[in-house]
Protein backbone atom coordinates (compact mmCIF):
# COMPACT_ATOMS: atom_id res chain seq x y z
CA UNK A 1 0.00 0.00 0.00
CA UNK A 2 1.27 3.30 -0.45
CA UNK A 3 0.72 6.60 0.99
CA UNK A 4 1.21 10.56 0.34
CA UNK A 5 4.00 12.40 0.90
CA UNK A 6 3.10 15.04 3.09
CA UNK A 7 6.76 16.80 3.60
CA UNK A 8 10.27 17.00 2.39
CA UNK A 9 13.41 17.89 3.68
CA UNK A 10 16.27 19.22 1.62
CA UNK A 11 19.88 19.91 2.89
CA UNK A 12 21.44 21.84 0.55
CA UNK A 13 19.30 21.35 -2.27
CA UNK A 14 19.35 17.40 -2.38
CA UNK A 15 16.29 15.47 -1.02
CA UNK A 16 16.71 13.92 2.39
CA UNK A 17 14.08 12.63 3.71
CA UNK A 18 10.39 12.39 2.89
CA UNK A 19 7.20 11.77 5.13
CA UNK A 20 4.33 9.97 4.25
CA UNK A 21 1.09 10.52 6.08
CA UNK A 22 -2.44 11.17 6.13
CA UNK A 23 -4.38 14.37 7.10
CA UNK A 24 -7.83 14.66 7.77
CA UNK A 25 -10.04 17.93 8.36
CA UNK A 26 -14.13 17.92 9.15
CA UNK A 27 -16.43 20.65 9.57
CA UNK A 28 -19.28 20.85 12.30
CA UNK A 29 -21.41 18.35 10.13
CA UNK A 30 -18.59 15.59 9.84
CA UNK A 31 -18.33 16.20 6.82
CA UNK A 32 -14.72 15.96 5.15
CA UNK A 33 -13.01 19.23 3.92
CA UNK A 34 -10.06 18.26 3.41
CA UNK A 35 -7.52 14.61 3.56
CA UNK A 36 -4.55 13.71 2.49
CA UNK A 37 -4.75 9.74 1.92
CA UNK A 38 -7.20 7.50 3.49
CA UNK A 39 -9.60 8.90 6.15
CA UNK A 40 -11.15 5.65 6.83
CA UNK A 41 -7.09 4.24 7.75
CA UNK A 42 -7.02 3.43 11.56
CA UNK A 43 -4.37 5.27 13.50
CA UNK A 44 -3.61 4.25 17.09
CA UNK A 45 -4.43 7.73 19.23
CA UNK A 46 -1.48 6.56 21.75
CA UNK A 47 -1.33 10.37 24.01
CA UNK A 48 -3.80 12.06 22.04
CA UNK A 49 -6.42 9.78 23.62
CA UNK A 50 -5.22 11.64 27.01
CA UNK A 51 -8.02 14.15 27.08
CA UNK A 52 -10.51 11.40 26.73
CA UNK A 53 -9.04 8.80 28.76
CA UNK A 54 -9.48 11.63 31.35
CA UNK A 55 -13.43 11.96 30.91
CA UNK A 56 -13.79 9.15 33.81
CA UNK A 57 -12.67 11.50 36.84
CA UNK A 58 -13.94 14.48 35.51
CA UNK A 59 -17.42 12.98 35.75
CA UNK A 60 -17.18 12.60 39.46
CA UNK A 61 -16.58 15.44 42.17
CA UNK A 62 -12.66 14.26 42.97
CA UNK A 63 -11.63 17.85 41.95
CA UNK A 64 -13.84 19.46 44.41
CA UNK A 65 -13.51 16.90 46.85
CA UNK A 66 -9.97 16.67 47.17
CA UNK A 67 -9.50 21.05 46.85
CA UNK A 68 -7.32 20.06 43.58
CA UNK A 69 -6.26 23.55 41.73
CA UNK A 70 -6.98 23.48 37.83
CA UNK A 71 -3.18 23.36 37.63
CA UNK A 72 -3.43 19.90 38.96
CA UNK A 73 -6.06 18.67 37.28
CA UNK A 74 -4.61 19.32 34.34
CA UNK A 75 -2.20 16.95 34.47
CA UNK A 76 -4.86 14.43 33.95
CA UNK A 77 -4.61 15.13 30.51
CA UNK A 78 -0.86 15.96 30.37
CA UNK A 79 2.31 14.43 28.99
CA UNK A 80 4.41 16.57 31.51
CA UNK A 81 8.00 17.06 30.42
CA UNK A 82 9.74 16.77 34.37
CA UNK A 83 10.08 20.10 34.60
CA UNK A 84 10.28 21.61 38.38
CA UNK A 85 6.62 22.90 38.08
CA UNK A 86 5.52 19.54 36.21
CA UNK A 87 7.31 17.87 39.54
CA UNK A 88 5.76 20.12 42.28
CA UNK A 89 2.15 19.96 40.71
CA UNK A 90 2.46 16.34 40.77
CA UNK A 91 3.79 15.93 44.33
CA UNK A 92 0.60 17.83 45.38
CA UNK A 93 -1.78 16.11 43.10
CA UNK A 94 -0.76 12.80 44.48
CA UNK A 95 -0.12 14.08 47.86
CA UNK A 96 -3.91 15.64 48.35
CA UNK A 97 -5.46 12.47 46.39
CA UNK A 98 -3.90 10.60 49.13
CA UNK A 99 -2.01 8.30 46.65
CA UNK A 100 0.83 6.46 46.53
CA UNK A 101 3.49 6.30 43.89
CA UNK A 102 3.31 2.33 44.25
CA UNK A 103 0.07 1.97 42.94
CA UNK A 104 1.25 3.76 39.73
CA UNK A 105 1.90 1.25 37.02
CA UNK A 106 3.82 3.02 34.84
CA UNK A 107 7.66 2.81 34.46
CA UNK A 108 10.37 4.50 36.13
CA UNK A 109 11.88 7.57 34.33
CA UNK A 110 13.86 10.92 34.64
CA UNK A 111 12.57 14.23 33.52
CA UNK A 112 12.24 13.85 29.87
CA UNK A 113 13.08 17.70 29.63
CA UNK A 114 17.15 17.71 29.30
CA UNK A 115 17.82 20.82 31.61
CA UNK A 116 15.64 19.07 34.39
CA UNK A 117 16.50 15.67 33.94
CA UNK A 118 20.58 16.85 33.98
CA UNK A 119 19.87 18.48 37.64
CA UNK A 120 18.18 15.42 38.51
CA UNK A 121 20.87 13.00 37.54
CA UNK A 122 23.54 15.57 39.35
CA UNK A 123 21.52 15.25 42.41
CA UNK A 124 21.88 11.76 42.45
CA UNK A 125 17.81 11.62 42.64
CA UNK A 126 16.47 8.08 41.85
CA UNK A 127 13.75 7.38 38.86
CA UNK A 128 10.41 7.98 39.90
CA UNK A 129 7.39 5.99 38.50
CA UNK A 130 5.69 10.02 39.33
CA UNK A 131 7.74 11.19 36.96
CA UNK A 132 6.37 8.86 33.82
CA UNK A 133 5.23 11.09 30.72
CA UNK A 134 1.79 9.57 31.89
CA UNK A 135 2.20 9.69 35.95
CA UNK A 136 -0.82 12.54 35.81
CA UNK A 137 -3.27 10.30 33.82
CA UNK A 138 -2.52 7.35 35.94
CA UNK A 139 -3.22 9.03 39.15
CA UNK A 140 -6.09 10.26 37.36
CA UNK A 141 -7.51 6.46 36.80
CA UNK A 142 -6.46 6.00 40.27
CA UNK A 143 -8.43 8.34 41.78
CA UNK A 144 -11.93 7.37 39.42
CA UNK A 145 -11.15 4.00 40.35
CA UNK A 146 -11.36 4.29 44.06
CA UNK A 147 -14.59 6.68 43.87
CA UNK A 148 -16.25 3.76 42.12
CA UNK A 149 -15.43 1.83 44.57
CA UNK A 150 -12.99 -0.81 41.86
CA UNK A 151 -10.38 -2.72 42.87
CA UNK A 152 -7.21 -0.04 41.88
CA UNK A 153 -5.55 -3.08 41.31
CA UNK A 154 -5.30 -4.16 37.66
CA UNK A 155 -6.44 -0.91 36.39
CA UNK A 156 -4.34 -1.22 33.88
CA UNK A 157 -6.32 -3.92 32.46
CA UNK A 158 -8.16 -4.02 29.36
CA UNK A 159 -11.08 -6.24 31.68
CA UNK A 160 -10.84 -3.49 33.96
CA UNK A 161 -14.15 -1.44 34.94
CA UNK A 162 -12.16 1.84 34.38
CA UNK A 163 -11.06 0.52 30.94
CA UNK A 164 -14.20 -0.42 29.76
CA UNK A 165 -15.49 3.08 30.46
CA UNK A 166 -12.46 4.58 29.08
CA UNK A 167 -13.21 2.29 25.52
CA UNK A 168 -17.11 3.41 25.65
CA UNK A 169 -16.22 7.10 25.82
CA UNK A 170 -13.65 6.66 23.23
CA UNK A 171 -16.71 4.50 20.83
CA UNK A 172 -19.10 7.58 21.33
CA UNK A 173 -17.24 10.25 20.98
CA UNK A 174 -15.62 8.97 17.45
CA UNK A 175 -18.55 7.35 16.64
CA UNK A 176 -16.94 4.29 16.05
CA UNK A 177 -18.73 0.56 16.52
CA UNK A 178 -17.25 -1.27 19.62
CA UNK A 179 -16.13 -4.08 16.51
CA UNK A 180 -14.54 -1.70 14.49
CA UNK A 181 -12.04 -0.55 17.18
CA UNK A 182 -8.16 -1.37 17.04
CA UNK A 183 -6.83 -2.26 21.27
CA UNK A 184 -3.11 -2.34 22.17
CA UNK A 185 -1.54 -1.26 25.06
CA UNK A 186 0.57 1.84 24.61
CA UNK A 187 4.01 2.68 26.08
CA UNK A 188 2.67 3.16 29.91
CA UNK A 189 1.08 -0.14 29.93
CA UNK A 190 -2.35 0.84 29.56
CA UNK A 191 -4.79 -0.12 26.90
CA UNK A 192 -4.67 2.33 23.80
CA UNK A 193 -7.26 2.20 20.79
CA UNK A 194 -6.75 2.66 16.95
CA UNK A 195 -10.11 4.12 15.45
CA UNK A 196 -10.40 6.06 11.49
CA UNK A 197 -8.26 8.63 10.99
CA UNK A 198 -11.64 10.70 10.45
CA UNK A 199 -13.34 9.25 13.31
CA UNK A 200 -10.44 10.79 15.49
CA UNK A 201 -11.24 13.83 13.99
CA UNK A 202 -14.52 13.31 15.03
CA UNK A 203 -14.11 13.05 18.79
CA UNK A 204 -11.94 15.95 18.86
CA UNK A 205 -14.39 18.13 17.37
CA UNK A 206 -16.41 17.91 20.65
CA UNK A 207 -14.06 18.99 22.39
CA UNK A 208 -14.47 22.27 20.34
CA UNK A 209 -18.06 21.25 20.57
CA UNK A 210 -18.91 19.83 23.58
CA UNK A 211 -22.29 20.50 22.40
CA UNK A 212 -22.63 17.85 19.76
CA UNK A 213 -21.75 15.03 22.51
CA UNK A 214 -25.15 13.30 23.14
CA UNK A 215 -24.44 12.63 26.48
CA UNK A 216 -24.97 15.43 28.40
CA UNK A 217 -22.68 14.19 31.13
CA UNK A 218 -19.89 13.53 28.73
CA UNK A 219 -20.45 16.55 27.32
CA UNK A 220 -19.88 18.23 30.92
CA UNK A 221 -16.89 16.85 31.59
CA UNK A 222 -14.93 17.54 28.04
CA UNK A 223 -15.88 21.57 28.60
CA UNK A 224 -14.21 21.02 32.41
CA UNK A 225 -11.13 19.53 30.21
CA UNK A 226 -10.76 21.96 27.74
CA UNK A 227 -11.03 24.38 30.12
CA UNK A 228 -7.66 23.14 32.10
CA UNK A 229 -5.80 22.47 28.72
CA UNK A 230 -6.30 25.75 27.72
CA UNK A 231 -5.89 27.62 31.13
CA UNK A 232 -2.51 25.76 31.87
CA UNK A 233 -0.68 24.36 28.43
CA UNK A 234 2.69 24.26 30.17
CA UNK A 235 1.32 21.82 32.11
CA UNK A 236 -0.53 19.70 28.86
CA UNK A 237 3.41 19.48 27.53
CA UNK A 238 6.07 22.32 28.13
CA UNK A 239 8.05 25.34 27.03
CA UNK A 240 8.94 25.06 23.40
CA UNK A 241 6.56 22.19 23.15
CA UNK A 242 3.66 22.19 19.74
CA UNK A 243 0.69 21.14 22.24
CA UNK A 244 1.51 23.91 24.38
CA UNK A 245 2.13 26.58 22.02
CA UNK A 246 -1.45 25.71 20.54
CA UNK A 247 -3.32 25.52 23.81
CA UNK A 248 -2.18 29.21 24.29
CA UNK A 249 -4.87 29.80 21.98
CA UNK A 250 -8.25 29.32 23.59
CA UNK A 251 -9.88 29.03 20.57
CA UNK A 252 -7.63 25.56 19.60
CA UNK A 253 -8.12 22.52 21.88
CA UNK A 254 -5.12 20.29 20.93
CA UNK A 255 -3.27 17.05 21.96
CA UNK A 256 -0.35 14.79 20.01
CA UNK A 257 0.51 11.36 20.72
CA UNK A 258 3.91 9.18 20.11
CA UNK A 259 4.48 7.93 16.19
CA UNK A 260 3.23 11.17 14.58
CA UNK A 261 -0.11 11.39 16.00
CA UNK A 262 -1.79 14.99 16.10
CA UNK A 263 -5.60 15.92 16.95
CA UNK A 264 -6.81 19.47 17.12
CA UNK A 265 -9.77 20.95 16.78
CA UNK A 266 -11.10 24.92 16.80
CA UNK A 267 -14.05 26.09 18.63
CA UNK A 268 -15.40 29.35 16.67
CA UNK A 269 -14.88 27.59 13.43
CA UNK A 270 -16.04 23.66 14.48
CA UNK A 271 -13.10 22.51 12.10
CA UNK A 272 -11.28 19.50 13.70
CA UNK A 273 -8.06 17.96 12.05
CA UNK A 274 -6.84 14.96 12.79
CA UNK A 275 -3.12 13.62 11.14
CA UNK A 276 -0.97 10.97 11.44
CA UNK A 277 3.13 11.27 10.29
CA UNK A 278 3.84 7.56 9.35
CA UNK A 279 7.53 7.90 9.95
CA UNK A 280 6.68 8.72 13.37
CA UNK A 281 8.62 11.72 13.42
CA UNK A 282 7.24 14.91 15.42
CA UNK A 283 9.99 17.13 13.99
CA UNK A 284 7.59 17.97 11.07
CA UNK A 285 4.46 19.22 13.63
CA UNK A 286 4.88 22.46 14.13
CA UNK A 287 5.62 23.19 10.09
CA UNK A 288 2.84 21.07 8.91
CA UNK A 289 0.27 22.14 11.48
CA UNK A 290 1.27 25.82 10.61
CA UNK A 291 0.96 24.85 6.77
CA UNK A 292 -2.66 23.66 7.86
CA UNK A 293 -4.35 26.56 9.58
CA UNK A 294 -2.83 29.08 7.14
CA UNK A 295 -4.51 26.87 4.33
CA UNK A 296 -7.65 26.90 6.58
CA UNK A 297 -7.37 30.86 6.29
CA UNK A 298 -7.16 31.04 10.60
CA UNK A 299 -7.58 33.89 11.64
CA UNK A 300 -4.74 33.94 14.62
CA UNK A 301 -1.39 34.58 13.19
CA UNK A 302 -0.38 34.36 16.50
CA UNK A 303 -0.85 30.95 16.81
CA UNK A 304 1.22 30.32 13.88
CA UNK A 305 3.75 32.66 15.02
CA UNK A 306 4.09 30.35 18.34
CA UNK A 307 4.39 26.92 16.12
CA UNK A 308 7.28 28.34 13.90
CA UNK A 309 9.10 29.55 16.48
CA UNK A 310 9.32 26.33 17.80
CA UNK A 311 10.06 24.60 14.26
CA UNK A 312 10.22 26.97 11.32
CA UNK A 313 10.47 25.68 7.36
CA UNK A 314 13.99 26.27 7.82
CA UNK A 315 16.41 23.78 8.56
CA UNK A 316 19.34 24.76 10.59
CA UNK A 317 22.78 23.06 11.98
CA UNK A 318 24.13 23.15 15.75
CA UNK A 319 25.39 26.86 14.27
CA UNK A 320 22.17 28.18 13.67
CA UNK A 321 23.07 28.28 10.27
CA UNK A 322 20.55 27.90 7.45
CA UNK A 323 21.25 24.64 5.93
CA UNK A 324 18.28 23.49 4.23
CA UNK A 325 14.35 23.66 4.14
CA UNK A 326 11.24 21.59 4.86
CA UNK A 327 8.76 21.68 2.49
CA UNK A 328 4.72 20.58 3.43
CA UNK A 329 2.85 19.15 0.49
CA UNK A 330 -0.57 19.68 1.24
Amino acid sequence: MTYPTIAEEYRGGALENTHQGLICAINDKKEIIYQKGNPDHHVYYRSAMKPIQAIPVFTTNVIEKYGLSSREAALFTASQRGEQYHQDALESLMKKLQLTEDLLICNHSYPLNEEPKQQYIWDHKPQRRLLHNCAGKHLGFLAYAREKGYEPHGYERIEHPLQQEVLRYVAELSETPMEHIHTAIDGCGVPVHAVPLKNMAVSFLKFADPGQADDKEIAGAIRKIGRVMNEHPEIVASHHFICTALLKDTNIIAKGGAQGVYCLALKKEKISIALKVLSGSELVWPVLVAEILNKLNYSNTDTIDRLLQIRSNAIKNDNGKRVGETKILL
